[in-house]
């Protein structure tokens, strides 16, 4: 401490007497930080005070606490724009360019909203009430993710109405059980194979005769019109 005092007053003994009227603030000595910023602004996910001595300049940003690959609190974390680079402490599914609130950090998405990124890869966003089990620690802006990344299958999409087709900036699609009847050929997988216009009809009734194949229908149609022609000639006899 001593020595560091000793220099600092030989500083100001022997400056150059050009610098005499000029106050000590703004002399160029060795003793005055680099007033150099880390960013070109600052404002809100930044400490604009604090000094990042990885790169020897002002300002570090405010990282999420959900964006670090181990969070150790709820409270966002400061670090240095090296050590941002580096990735070591960032979780991968997530932006640090982006702010969100008062900190940087917000989930990788692509396709509007509707695909996000979960250990890397792009999964499905769901449209809110869609799952069953949604993920309580992953709500997205557009929907939610399903949790422990089990996707749901179409028989359990179906049962509440709901296609796996994308609805906008989310997927499941909601079509009225009253009005259409959802399809699945493999229950257990998420697509479903067709999806039929109820038009009145009741899904749930079992229909006696109901036709089975092309040829079967062709031929209720068939007897159809042979009956139908055989009354026209009883009670719509021409003049």
């Amino acid at each position: 401490m001593k020595k560091i005092f000793a220099v600092s007053v030989m500083c100001l003994m022997f400056a150059p007497s050009a610098f005499s009227a000029v106050p000590w603030w703004e002399q160029p000595t060795i003793c005055k930080l680099d007033p150099t910023d880390c960013y070109s602004t600052m404002g809100a996910g930044y400490d604009g005070e604090a000094w990042d001595s990885e790169t020897g300049c002002w300002g570090m940003k405010y990282i999420c606490p959900e964006a670090l690959k181990t969070p150790g609190s709820y409270q966002p974390v400061l670090m240095g724009r090296q050590e941002i680079a580096s990735g070591n402490k960032i979780n991968i599914d997530y932006d640090t360019n982006i702010l969100n609130g008062d900190c940087f950090g917000v989930r990788k998405t692509t396709d509007n909203g509707a695909m996000a990124s979960v250990n890397g890869e792009y999964v499905r966003v769901w449209c809110n009430g869609v799952l069953d089990n949604p993920d309580p620690d992953n709500y997205l802006p557009n929907g939610e993710l399903p949790e422990n990344g089990r996707e749901p299958t179409c028989s359990e999409l179906a049962r509440n109405g709901f296609m796996a087709t994308q609805a906008g900036k989310c997927f499941g699609k909601y079509y009225d059980p009253m009005k259409y009847k959802i399809e699945c050929g493999d229950p257990n997988s998420i697509f479903a194979t067709n999806i039929l216009e109820l038009n009145g009809a009741d899904p749930s009734y079992t229909y006696a005769n109901a036709p089975t194949t092309a040829d079967d229908a062709d031929d209720i149609f068939d007897r159809m019109q042979e009956k139908s022609a055989s009354q026209r000639k009883i009670y719509f006899q021409d003049d």
